[in-house]
C-alpha cells in the first residue's frame, strides 16, 4: 500500500466523509417532527433532479463500483463490454416503469407499492409480495455491503487487527445513525452526494491510470478499442452463450422492472415526489445518466486490466479485488483517496436506502402504520408508532449484520453474478404477482386442496415456483442441449408464478377481495 495512505489515514478519510453525512442528516431532519410521513415519503416534496442523481448511486452500488470493472477481463458472464447489453435492456424496463407503473402507483396514492396487490388481488397477495421484497432486499443489500466490507477488511481494518465482524458492525452502525431519524427525506440528499463521489472516483482513477500509462483520453480510448476487452455485442454464440445479446437485453429489461419498478427501495424515492410527472422526469434523467455511468465503469475495468498487463501485475484470483488492489497499492496516493471515497459512497448509497425501505415496508405492510385508523388515534398512538418504527429499523440493521456474516464464504466469486442470481429466485414471484394483477382480471382461489390438506393458493404457488426454477436452472445445460438461463431465470420464475396463479384462479366475474 502507498506509504502515504496508511490504514489510519483511510480511517480519517472515512471519518470526515461520515461527519458530512451526519451534518446532512441533521439539516434535512430538522422540523420533520420525526413523523412517519417524513420518514416514509419525505412529505412528497422531493425535487426530481436530486432523486434522479441519487438513484444512480443506489443502482450502481458497490457491485458496479468493484465487480463490473473486475468482470471485464475475467471471462464468462459480462466479459469485456457485454454488460452494456444488459444496460441497454434497462432502458426498455425504465420505459415500462414510467408509462405503466408510476401512473398506477400515484393514482392509488400508495406508500408501499405492495398495497396495490392488496387492492387488486387481496390481502394474501399483499403479504406474500411484501415478504418477497423483504427477502429480496435483505439478500441484495447484504451482498453489496459484504463486498465493501471485505475490501475494507483487507486494506483498512485488517491491518489494524479489527475483526471482520466488527468491520461489518461499524459499517451498519454508521448507516443507521444518519438514517434513523430523517429516513427517505435524508437519503434523497445523501445519495446525491454519494453518487457524485462514486462517479468522481471512477473518473479520477481513469485519469491516474492514463498518467501511469503516459497517455491522454484519446490514447486511452484507442488502447481500449485495440484490446481484447472492447467487444460489446455478442450475437455469434447463440442462446447457450451467457453473453448472448438477446439474452442479456431481455434480462436487463426484466431486472429493471422487478429490481426498480417492483422494488419498494427504488420506488419509494419516486413516490416521494409531488406528482407522477416529476417521477417520470426523474426516470428519464436517471436512465440517461446510468448509461454513461456504466460506460465509465466498464472503461475503467478495461484500463485496469491493460495497466496490470503493462506493468506485469498478477491478476487477483477474485476479480472483485483488482480495482482496490491497483488503486491502493500501485497508483499514486490520490487514486487511493478517491477510491476509498467512492467505495464508502457505494456502500452507503445502496445500503442506506435499503435499510429505510425495509423499515418502511415492514411498518406499512405488516404493522399498518399508514392506515387512517392509526393516524386518528392521536398523539399517544403516533408516539408509539415512532417507537415501533425505531425498533424495526434496529431489527433490520441487526438482520443485515447476521446475513453478511453468513455470506462471508461467497467472497471468491464476482458478487454481481451472485446478486442477480439470487434476485432471479426471490424477485420471480413478485414479477408473477404483478403480471397477474396487471394483465388479467382473474381472482385467485383462497385455498387449494392437496389431498385433505388446505394450503393458501398464493403461498403454494409463490413457494413452488422458485424451487422449480432452482432445479431447472441447475440442470438446464443437461436437459436443454447446452442452454443455460443465466439472468433469464428471473423470467422463467415469474412465468411459473403467473401460470400457477392463472391455473388456480376462479374464472368467474372479477371482484376485489376485501381485507
Amino acid at each position: 500500500m502507498n506509504a502515504s495512505l496508511s490504514p489510519i489515514a483511510i480511517v480519517g478519510i472515512i471519518a470526515v466523509y461520515f461527519a458530512v453525512l451526519i451534518v446532512i442528516s441533521f439539516l434535512t431532519s430538522r422540523g420533520s417532527g420525526n413523523e412517519n410521513e417524513s420518514f416514509f415519503l419525505a412529505g412528497r416534496k422531493s425535487p426530481w433532479p436530486l432523486v434522479a442523481l441519487g438513484m444512480v448511486g443506489a443502482s450502481l452500488s458497490g457491485v458496479t463500483f468493484i465487480s463490473v470493472p473486475g468482470a471485464v477481463g475475467a471471462g464468462g458472464t459480462n466479459q469485456a463490454f457485454s454488460y452494456m447489453q444488459v444496460v441497454l435492456g434497462y432502458l426498455l424496463g425504465y420505459v415500462f416503469i414510467a408509462v405503466v407503473l408510476l401512473p398506477l402507483y400515484y393514482k392509488l396514492g400508495l406508500t408501499s407499492i405492495y398495497e396495490y396487490l392488496k387492492q387488486r388481488i387481496g390481502p394474501h397477495a399483499y403479504k406474500v409480495g411484501a415478504f418477497y421484497f423483504l427477502l429480496s432486499r435483505v439478500i441484495g443489500a447484504s451482498f453489496r455491503l459484504f463486498l465493501v466490507a471485505i475490501v475494507l477488511q483487507e486494506f483498512v481494518t485488517g491491518p489494524l487487527n479489527v475483526p471482520f465482524a466488527a468491520t461489518v458492525a461499524i459499517t451498519i452502525l454508521l448507516i443507521w445513525l444518519y438514517t434513523f431519524r430523517g429516513g427517505i427525506k435524508t437519503i434523497v440528499y445523501t445519495d446525491t452526494l454519494q453518487t457524485v463521489c462514486m462517479l468522481l472516483a471512477a473518473g479520477l482513477t481513469v485519469y491516474y491510470i492514463g498518467q501511469a500509462l503516459e497517455t491522454d483520453l484519446s490514447g486511452m480510448v484507442e488502447l481500449i478499442s485495440n484490446s481484447d476487452y472492447s467487444q460489446m455485442f455478442y450475437f455469434e454464440g447463440g442462446w447457450a452463450d451467457p453473453n448472448n445479446f438477446f439474452k442479456q437485453f431481455l434480462s436487463g429489461a426484466l431486472i429493471t422492472i422487478v429490481m426498480t419498478g417492483l422494488d419498494q427501495d427504488m420506488m419509494q424515492k419516486n413516490l416521494s415526489m409531488p406528482n407522477f410527472r416529476d417521477a417520470q422526469k426523474n426516470m428519464a434523467a436517471f436512465s440517461i445518466v446510468l448509461i454513461f455511468a456504466n460506460l465509465l465503469f466498464l472503461s475503467l475495468g478495461a484500463l485496469l486490466y491493460i495497466y496490470a498487463t503493462s506493468v506485469g501485475l498478477e491478476i487477483p484470483e477474485a476479480s472483485d479485488q483488482l480495482y482496490p488492489s491497483i488503486a491502493l497499492r500501485h497508483l499514486p496516493a490520490g487514486a487511493g483517496v478517491v477510491f476509498i471515497l467512492g467505495l464508502v459512497a457505494a456502500a452507503y448509497s445502496s445500503a442506506d436506502s435499503a435499510l429505510t425501505a425495509l423499515t418502511t415496508s415492514f411498518c406499512v405492510d405488516f404493522l399498518g402504520m399508514n392506515e387512517p385508523t392509526v393516524e386518528a388515534k392521536g398523539v399517544t398512538a403516533l408516539a408509539e408508532d415512532r417507537k415501533r418504527r425505531l425498533y424495526v429499523h434496529i431489527g433490520f440493521s441487526v438482520l443485515l449484520f447476521v446475513v453478511i456474516i453468513a455470506f462471508k464464504s461467497i467472497g471468491d466469486r464476482a458478487v454481481i453474478n451472485s446478486l442477480f442470481k439470487a434476485a432471479g429466485y426471490t424477485y420471480g414471484p413478485l414479477l408473477g404477482l404483478f403480471a397477474f394483477g396487471l394483465f388479467t382480471r382473474l381472482r385467485v382461489r383462497e385455498v387449494t386442496f392437496l389431498g385433505n390438506v388446505r394450503i393458501p393458493t398464493l403461498l403454494l404457488v409463490c413457494l413452488t415456483a422458485p424451487i422449480i426454477s432452482m432445479i431447472v436452472d441447475a440442470y438446464s445445460a443437461e436437459w436443454l442441449l447446452g442452454f443455460e438461463f443465466g439472468f433469464l431465470i428471473l423470467a422463467f420464475n415469474g412465468l411459473l408464478t403467473f401460470l400457477g396463479l392463472v391455473a388456480l384462479s376462479d374464472f368467474g366475474d372479477f371482484e376485489v377481495e376485501e381485507g
